[in-house]
C-alpha cells in the first residue's frame, strides 16, 4: 500500500512562510516522480511543483519564485518550502504519485493521494 501524510500547514499572514512535509511509504520518491498540487474552495485542483527521479524540478507559474520543491532520499520526504505567501495561494494541499514515469501537471495522471493539509493566508 502506498501512503502518503502531508503535515506542515497552518494560517499565516501574508508574507509569511510555511514549509510543508510528505511522508510517503510504499513508494520511493525518487523512483518516478513525486507532485504537490492545490485546491481552493470552488476551485479545480491544481499543479503547484514537481521534482522527477533525476532531481529536476517544475514549478507552476503562479508560485514561481516563492515555491520550492525538494526530496529527501533517505527519510523518503518530499517537501515545498513556500516563502512570500499571498491570500491567493489558501488551499488544501496534497502530495502525489503519478502512474507514469514522467512529471506533469495533469491531476488524472496522478494515481495516490495524501489527504491533505490546509495552508490558509490571511490579514
Amino acid at each position: 500500500q502506498v501512503l502518503l501524510v502531508e503535515s506542515g500547514g497552518g494560517s499565516v499572514q501574508p508574507g509569511g512562510s510555511l514549509k510543508l512535509s510528505c511522508v510517503v511509504s510504499g513508494y520511493t520518491v525518487s523512483s518516478t516522480c513525486m507532485g504537490w498540487f492545490r485546491q481552493a474552495p470552488g476551485k479545480e485542483r491544481e499543479g503547484v511543483a514537481s521534482i522527477y527521479r533525476g532531481g529536476t524540478t517544475s514549478t507552476a507559474e503562479a508560485v514561481k519564485g516563492r515555491f520550492t520543491i525538494s526530496r529527501d532520499t533517505v527519510k523518503n520526504m518530499v517537501y515545498l518550502q513556500m516563502n512570500g505567501l499571498k491570500p491567493e495561494d489558501t488551499a488544501m494541499y496534497y502530495c502525489a504519485t503519478p502512474l507514469r514515469s514522467y512529471c506533469s501537471f495533469r491531476v488524472d495522471e496522478y494515481i495516490h493521494w495524501g489527504q491533505g493539509t490546509q495552508v490558509t493566508v490571511s490579514s
